[in-house]
């Protein structure tokens, strides 16, 4: 008799697995889902993943850009490109319209990090959604190592690291009365490896910003960040022209870049399976404020 083969799934099939089980997990327990879409690798990813877990119909929910106004233009121009491929609905909550509209106060520092929370906790409220898909993942920084696939937020948008619910197995708790909300992690598992081995098991294309190229640089704290209309010399600086590649995009004034000759994804595969610091900890100066940064900002309702 012939032996029955072991039906075998590849890690990155059972990380796909997963998040599309969650992805469908929240349309049947939720009425008003948005999925967080920066044009970032991870929400690009998760885009992505929302298509398989929806198809052949469109993605059955909106896609929302907290926009700080300080944006790297290819990032912006990918975002409005991908959106209109897709036919989705795009929300906008601007935090240039909040500062306007006297809604938040900017910093002296001229950041505007702090200042997203209050407004997607204003467009949270605006447009009633009660899950929101983000692509958070648990290797990027410890505060995010502590939460949850479906992370629960209280009618004020904040979060208690000490008050989550238990994920035994696949079962996933979306209860929520009117004002509060779930935040949803399909990327909970993946490593930052896991998204560039997906990105060309799926040929994804990207923004130009996250492969080498020349662009001029200013040095901070060992961190190089872009000369541009948000970052300013100050006195006794000096730019110069420097070979650079974005691991993940934030505010331009707040997120810098690494020294790379990663040009293609193969090469960005290499480089980030050599490296022993994430993609956070190695070009975000806004996790750099204090060793609880990041868990104080979610505490107040970030993602």
């Amino acid at each position: 008799m012939s032996q029955t083969k072991p039906y075998r799934v590849s890690h990155l099939d059972a990380l796909e697995a997963e998040s599309i089980f969650v992805m469908r997990e929240v349309m049947a327990e939720f009425e008003r889902p948005v999925l967080l879409f920066s044009g970032g690798k991870d929400s690009i990813v998760m885009l992505r993943l929302a298509e398989k877990a929806f198809a052949p119909a469109r993605i059955p929910f909106p896609v929302m850009h907290v926009d700080t106004g300080h944006n790297f233009p290819e990032v912006l121009e990918y975002r409005d490109r991908r959106v209109a491929s897709l036919g989705l609905n795009l929300v906008v909550a601007s935090v240039q319209e909040a500062i306007d509209a006297g809604q938040v106060r900017e910093l002296p520092d001229g950041t505007r990090n702090r200042i997203q929370t209050p407004v997607l906790l204003a467009a949270v409220e605006k447009y009633r959604f009660d899950a929101l898909f983000g692509g958070a993942r648990r290797d990027e920084e410890k505060a995010r190592a502590k939460e949850r696939m479906f992370s629960f937020r209280d009618e004020f948008g904040q979060w208690d690291p000490k008050n989550q619910r238990p994920e035994l197995w696949s079962l996933y708790n979306g209860r929520h009365h009117p004002g509060e909300s779930i935040r949803v992690f399909p990327l909970s598992n993946w490593t930052e490896l896991d998204v560039w081995h997906y990105i060309a098991k799926e040929d994804i294309p990207l923004p130009d910003i996250y492969y080498a190229h020349d662009r001029e640089v200013v040095e901070r704290n060992g961190m190089f960040y872009a000369v541009n209309e948000f970052i300013r010399l100050r006195d006794g600086e000096t730019s110069e022209v420097r070979r650079v590649r974005y691991r993940t995009v934030g505010d331009a004034s707040q997120t810098a870049a690494v020294l790379s000759e990663a040009d293609t994804v193969e090469k960005v595969i290499d480089e980030v399976a050599a490296t022993r610091i994430t993609e956070r900890g190695a070009t975000r100066g806004d996790d750099k404020v204090s060793e609880a940064a990041m868990e104080d900002r979610k505490r107040e309702g970030y993602f």
